[in-house]
């Protein structure tokens, strides 16, 4: 199993305006970077779980009926009578911004002695997006990384929304301790220029980090593709796979479950086996990744593809 680690919550989605009302109005999508992925892994056929904070209120039940509708398991939940963490979404030409209500949330509110033991039915983990800022949530998720990742494969995509940041010190710290233990770490081209900053090349920032730990740091660029930088100096890439935007919600982390799967597939997800990927394997996942991605950004909201809507992947 694929055990992914982080928020789930609810996308408050513009929707049409009641008629003779002034007040916007909002349609409720579960969401969130984490629960996007596992939605995604599920649907392209691979066992999956989510380890996140669930409520028991009616927010809370639709994310559980979104999760059993995509084939996740989510026994291993931390289930409270806290809210759900809503997320109130404005598009502007495609591109989400949010506005986040998550004090005291069933997310934010995990603490390390909450964090489940996991048997060895969990092969790999998956760890990213706002929960990795938010606390005391985040250091639970740290917590749970420090002590699970020895034997598992490990995939961290933090997503970095600075926003959310309110000690950079303190999460910077995080970071560093999360991809010591970590071995494909994935950033957006605009996250490698936050955790290194400065004129160094990418690819020379890409190294830096490499070498505090991962096996693998892919840095995507969005309609450029994505760039995978292996151990011995390796670079792999793979464009993106043509496609007519509705919006961007979800890309990221439906690129992050098509990679994931398709290693997989392979048989080359376990810790051992990401320390020597073969480069056409490598590419492959890339690719695979980036054509699940194209199929979430040609619809509106997270709505990442099922495994017959994909094409033939390719031999790694």
């Amino acid at each position: 199993m694929i055990l992914c680690c982080g928020e789930a919550l609810i996308d408050m989605i513009p929707a049409r305006e009641t008629p003779g009302s002034a007040l916007p109005a909002f349609s409720a999508h579960p969401g969130g970077a984490v629960f996007n992925t596992a939605i995604a892994l599920g649907r392209l056929g691979e066992e999956t779980g989510l380890l996140t904070g669930l409520s028991t209120d009616m927010f809370g039940q639709q994310l559980e009926a979104a999760l059993a509708g995509s084939h996740v398991d989510s026994a291993l939940a931390v289930r409270s009578a806290r809210p759900t963490t809503l997320a109130f979404v404005q598009l502007n030409n495609g591109q989400a911004r949010y506005s986040f209500f998550d004090e005291n949330s069933a997310g934010r509110m995990l603490a390390p002695a909450d964090m489940p033991a996991l048997d060895a039915a969990v092969s790999a983990l998956f760890f990213g997006g706002i929960s990795l800022a938010c606390e005391p949530g985040a250091e639970a998720y740290a917590a749970l990384l420090e002590r699970e990742a020895a034997g598992r494969a490990v995939m961290l995509d933090p997503n970095i929304r600075p926003g959310f940041i309110s000690d950079e010190t303190r999460y910077r710290d995080r970071l560093d301790r999360m991809i010591a233990r970590t071995d494909i770490l994935k950033l957006s081209d605009e996250d490698l220029d936050w955790l290194v900053p400065g004129p160094h090349p990418l690819a020379e920032k890409a190294a830096m980090l490499q070498a505090k730990g991962p096996a693998m740091v892919i840095v995507t660029r969005g309609a450029e593709g994505a760039t995978a930088y292996l151990e011995n100096e390796r670079a792999v890439s793979a464009a993106a796979a043509p496609a007519v935007v509705a919006d961007t919600v979800g890309a990221g982390d439906t690129f992050n479950a098509g990679v994931l799967a398709r290693l997989s597939q392979l048989g080359l997800l376990g810790k051992q086996a990401l320390r020597s990927l073969p480069g056409t394997a490598v590419e492959d996942a890339l690719a695979y990744g980036c054509a699940a991605a194209a199929v979430t950004v040609s619809r509106a909201g997270a709505q990442p593809p099922w495994a017959e809507e994909m094409p033939p992947a390719r031999r790694g």
